[in-house]
């Protein structure tokens, strides 16, 4: 069973308990996640099997989210799992303070991951430190916020206000963080109160499957119709075709050199990423690579190769 199918993790379970959850139902002891949601979070969990697990680094990787943040205080966690460390005056926040300090966040911004996260600080995970009650430092990690909205506000005027955000953002951003250097910036404090990724590379929240649809799938042997093929999960990338007599060498991991280049588009960046087609069969994810003597030519490197195991 071979290709990417798109889950709606419950709250309550990690991404591994997920691809667990897969692995037993279909036997395939190849399957992965193409990036870890937190266990109090819901939504989109992008989960790989079979070859399409040689390939979860060359998903579109950015994310959409809707997360609550609730104001006045902040957790040692930031989020309502974690124990108050700090408490502030939200009473007087606007929605007009809370949009102002959003724009410092949108673009480029610096975060330090939180100690919850999957990171490694000497061969182990930041979380299973934070469990232990260790605390390291962190460096900060360079982040893109493509785009935060104000969606609404609630209970202004009271102790603890809550805002629900839109964001838009690279793959590595800790939302968590958002919402705590916001609360930060506006001097009461924050925490996440509940996540929701709603789009992750080219999956939406309305093609996942909710475990449940998962499990009466596979026991009615239509499991596999709901994955979406490995290339047409990488469907971001250019693609090329291959001439039938250069199936073989590109399969084989050899270099494709324009002779064996059927059909490719026209204007390829130098080192860009595209997808191998022999027909309708998807054989390698390759890097493209000038001619010099030949300008507008290119040959390709394959850097995964499909293959049949």
């Amino acid at each position: 069973m071979n290709g990417v199918l798109p889950v709606l993790k419950p709250p309550g379970m990690t991404s591994h308990d997920v691809v667990a959850f897969v692995r037993r139902l279909t036997g395939e002891k190849r399957v992965g996640h193409a990036g870890t949601l937190d266990p109090g979070a819901a939504g989109v969990l992008v989960v790989c099997l079979g070859r399409a697990t040689r390939l979860v680094q060359f998903l579109k990787d950015d994310k959409e989210y809707r997360a609550e943040v609730t104001f006045g205080c902040s957790t040692t966690t930031g989020d309502a799992s974690g124990e108050v460390v700090f408490e502030g005056r939200a009473e007087d926040l606007t929605a007009a303070r809370i949009e102002e300090a959003l724009e410092a966040f949108r673009g480029e911004i610096w975060q330090v991951p939180p100690m919850t996260s999957a990171l490694r600080h000497r061969g182990q995970r930041l979380y299973e430190l934070a469990r232990r009650g260790i605390e390291v430092e962190r460096a900060p990690r360079k982040v893109h916020i493509h785009a935060l909205r104000l969606v609404r506000t609630e209970g202004l005027g009271t102790p603890r206000p809550r805002a629900l955000l839109d964001i838009t953002c690279s793959a590595g951003t800790y939302v968590r963080s958002l919402c705590a250097d916001l609360g930060k910036s506006l001097g009461c404090g924050a925490y996440m109160s509940f996540l929701l990724r709603t789009r992750a590379g080219i999956f939406t929240l309305h093609q996942c499957l909710t475990l449940e649809e998962v499990r009466e799938a596979a026991r009615a042997g239509r499991l596999e119709e709901a994955l979406t093929p490995a290339g047409e999960a990488l469907a971001h990338l250019p693609r090329v075709v291959v001439r039938p007599a250069a199936r073989e060498r590109v399969l084989c991991g050899g270099v494709l050199f324009w002779p064996g280049v059927k059909e490719a588009p026209p204007a390829l960046q130098e080192g860009e990423l595209v997808r191998l087609y022999d027909g309708e069969e998807f054989l390698a994810v390759a890097r493209a690579t000038g001619d010099p003597s030949h300008p507008g030519r290119h040959y390709f490197q394959p850097v995964r190769v499909m293959g049949e195991k």
